[in-house]
């Protein structure tokens, strides 16, 4: 029998991301994420899966990409 194991990529829920925002240092809560999302269509050029039932799903990454200075980036 072989079995394939299908590898998704890691999701967090708003107050979650919101959470991992805060531990990096930042002053962000989950509805401040809601209402930009409302707002701008994206929170800082990331877009969330969203499920049946209303729930968004961030994809795990985006807290690196958001607190990592782009002048870092460059020099990598």
């Amino acid at each position: 029998m072989n079995l394939r194991i299908i590898a998704r990529p890691a999701r967090l829920g708003t107050a979650e991301l919101a959470a991992g925002l805060r531990a990096k240092g930042h002053s962000v809560q989950p509805q401040s994420i809601r209402r930009y999302l409302v707002e701008k269509g994206h929170y800082l050029g990331e877009r969330p899966v969203k499920m049946p039932n209303g729930r968004l799903l961030w994809d795990a990454a985006a807290i690196e990409r958001l607190t990592t200075p782009k002048e870092r980036e460059a020099h990598q």
